[in-house]
This record gives C-alpha cells, structure tokens and sequence, in this order.
C-alpha cells in the first residue's frame, strides 16, 4: 500500500508521545524527517527509527520526499510555519488551536489553497466513533428534543513558572489549550454557531493569561449551552446533552486514548439507564483520515471553514473577557 511520507516540525512532547506513534501504527502514513532547533533532532530520529533528521526547520520542508507535516511549535507559531510548509508544497496537520486569531487563520488557510495542499486542525478527538454514536443516539430521538449540552476540559498544570502555557505573548491560556474543545464540542454536536456569548475568567496575575473560564453560549438555533475549562483544577474531559425525554453523558470525551482508547457513553432514558464501550485508536484514526486524504487528493471531513468558526468562537470568549 501507498505511504504518505510525514516530516514533524519539532520534537514537541505531544509528538513524541501521541502523534508519531500513531504514525507507525497506521497503515498508509510513515515517518520520514524530523527537526527540531534544539538540537534533539538526531536523538529522536534514533530512538523511532526516522532516517532523515534536520537541524532546521526549513532543511526538512526542502526535502521533495516528504509529502506532509506535522506542525506542533507553540501556539504563535503556527501561521509562520503553515506558510512556510505550503510554500514548499506540504500537506499541513496543524496541533489546535490553528492560531491565535481569525485573521492569522484565514491567511493560513488561503496560502494552502493557493498552493494546493490540504490543512487540517489537529482536533484527534473528533476521530473517536463514540461521537458519531451520541449522533445516531440524538438522530434517532431516544433523548427528545435537546435542550442543553455541558462540555468540560481541565486539568491541574502544577509547576506553572517554567510552561510554555503561561506566556501570554506564546498563546496561552486555559481557553486555547483546552477550551478550544469544549468549543469544537458544542458547535459540532448541536450543529449551530453561537450568537451570544459571555465569559468569566480566573486570570494570573502575573502572566495575564487565563487559568480557567467558564463560557456561556446562546446558539442560533436557541439551544443553550455552557463549557468550563482550567489549568488549575483536577483532570476532567467530559460533555453532557440533554434532551426533554433523557440525557447521554461523555466522561472520556476527548481522551479515551488514556483508557486505553476506550469510549464511555451514560445513557439516561425513558427506557432506563445504560452504557456503551467503543474501543478506538483517535490519533491514528486522525492520522490515517489526513493521509487517506492527500493519497486520494480530497478535502479531509474536517474543513478550514469549520477550524475557522472555531476560531472565532475562541476570539469571541477573550473579547468578552477583555
């Protein structure tokens, strides 16, 4: 079978840890460059087997035999080197959030079309079939009509002095870092863009970034529905919907890659309660949808629009915060 050949921009912990791997497990996608400036370029190409490494970032985008890139430097970094990838004609994964607003994601977004790559938000999660489920769940109209979705995403970030998450200037902030989910969520699952939106933030005092947020939303389609997200508090990645005959509860919303990669749904109903278990591997589901793309030469299921509303649902909450 055909390969895409991927190049990593970084030796980024997520992409040690979760998306090269994934790499190697899938089935049409393999490793074939990775850079780091930090020297750990080397290091890393020895310890998953890639046989091109680069101490630039540039050096690898040259290298023809690369078909696509993952990009996952910090936050404010992401539309210099989406560009510079789509220059050189590589397909783009890019780790969430797309930028840091809706201008910089829009130039984004438009350099890849006019080079004719495919760009992608990193959202893994959404590659999860238990998704679709609480979909065919809402469609077959066991809650009722919905009325009301929660969505919450935290967790506790300890030593904050030395994270890259704390530095405003980089793209921190609870609401970019995990926030960015509980948005997704809500508008892909209730189908509508919010109209309204309000936002109370816990804010550092030194940093001026956001340790937590709570965010109510008002959608077009009058539903309403609320996310709290935090660097500050215990770990939780769950979303509630509710409907007028019941409710459908997700507490391993956007990682059950840590269980294993095993699914939850909590069904509540008129027929009574029960669960669903669906066992999955999202990021190399996310991997080999991405590659199956750029094989084909089709647009991924996830769309630059649908990463561009996103963003402007995240540059509404910190307008309502400022």
């Amino acid at each position: 079978m055909k390969k895409v050949k991927w190049g990593i921009l970084s030796t980024a912990d997520i992409a040690q840890t979760q998306v090269m791997p994934a790499i190697l497990r899938a089935n049409n996608a393999e490793i074939h460059g990775i850079s780091s400036l930090s020297g750990k370029a080397k290091e890393t190409a020895l310890k998953f087997s890639i046989p091109n490494y680069y101490g630039s970032y540039e050096e690898m985008l040259q290298n023809q035999e690369i078909n696509a890139v993952y990009i996952p430097v910090p936050n404010h970094l992401h539309k210099k080197w989406v560009i510079e990838a789509a220059r050189y004609g590589k397909h783009v994964l890019c780790e969430k959030p797309a930028a840091l607003t809706v201008e910089e994601t829009l130039e984004m977004v438009e350099v890849c079309k006019q080079n004719n790559v495919k760009f992608m938000e990193a959202f893994m999660y959404q590659f999860h079939p238990q998704h679709k489920r609480v979909q065919e769940i809402i469609e077959s109209g066991e809650i009722g009509d919905l009325r009301f979705m929660r969505a919450s995403f935290s967790f506790n970030l300890g030593d904050k002095q030395n994270n890259i998450r704390m530095k405003n200037e980089m793209g921190g902030g609870s609401i970019y870092d995990v926030g960015c989910y509980g948005i997704h969520a809500i508008r892909n699952l209730l189908k509508s863009e919010p109209e309204e939106i309000k936002v109370i933030a816990n804010i550092d005092p030194q940093s001026g970034v956001d340790l937590s947020a709570v965010v109510y939303m008002k959608l077009e389609n009058g539903l309403n529905a609320v996310f709290d997200c935090g660097m500050d508090m215990a770990f939780r990645h769950e979303y509630e919907i509710v409907g007028t005959k019941g409710r459908v509860v997700v507490p391993r919303a956007f990682r059950p890659d840590l269980n294993d990669g095993e699914g939850l749904l909590l069904i509540y109903s008129e027929q009574g309660f029960r669960n669903e278990k669906i066992i999955a591997d999202q990021y190399r589901k996310q991997i080999e949808h991405f590659s199956q793309a750029v094989l084909e030469d089709r647009l991924p299921s996830y769309s630059s629009e649908n990463t561009i509303q996103n963003m402007r649902v995240i540059e509404a909450c910190y307008q309502s915060i400022k």
